[in-house]
C-alpha cells in the first residue's frame, strides 16, 4: 500500500495575487483566503484543489485573526492552482478606504431612483448590491 503522507507535500503558505485592470493591488503570502463567489463564499487553504470561479461582490479576507487584510471585491474571477490564488477583479478596495457615510448615501440615492424598463431596473439593483456589499465590508470590526 502506498504511503500517501509522503506523496502529499503541502506547503504551509498560499501566495495571493490580486489584480485589477489598473494595477496589481496585492501580492502576499498567507495561510488562508476567503472570497465572495457569485453564488456563495469560497475558503482556500494550502493544498486546495485547482479551480476557477466567478467572483461576486463582497469581502476578500486574507489571513486569519487580527493580522488579516480585508478588501471589497467587485466581481471578476479567481483561479486556484498549486498554492497560488490569483484574483482578477474589476475593483479591489482596502477596507480602510471605504467611507460608510458615502456608501450609505449611494444606497439612499439608488433606492429612490426611478427605474423604467428592465435595463434600468437591472442597473439599479446592481448598484444596490455593490453598495450593500461595500457597506458590509466597511462595517467589519476594525
Amino acid at each position: 500500500m502506498a504511503d500517501h503522507a509522503s506523496d502529499a507535500t503541502v506547503a504551509a503558505d498560499l501566495r495571493v495575487v490580486v489584480v485589477t485592470p489598473e494595477q496589481t493591488v496585492l501580492d502576499v503570502t498567507t495561510d488562508f483566503v476567503a472570497l465572495p463567489l457569485y453564488d456563495g463564499e469560497l475558503g482556500v487553504a494550502p493544498g486546495h484543489a485547482p479551480m476557477i470561479g466567478r467572483l461576486g461582490y463582497g469581502e476578500l479576507r486574507i489571513g486569519h485573526g487580527r493580522e488579516g487584510q480585508l478588501f471589497y471585491i467587485d466581481g471578476g474571477f479567481v483561479q486556484v492552482s498549486g498554492n497560488v490564488v490569483s484574483v482578477l477583479a474589476n475593483r479591489a478596495i482596502p477596507r480602510e478606504r471605504l467611507d460608510q457615510a458615502t456608501i450609505e448615501e449611494s444606497i439612499r440615492s439608488a433606492r429612490v431612483l426611478q427605474a423604467a424598463g428592465d435595463d434600468q431596473i437591472a442597473r439599479r439593483d446592481k448598484a444596490l448590491a455593490q453598495s450593500r456589499a461595500q457597506l458590509r465590508v466597511a462595517r467589519r470590526a476594525r
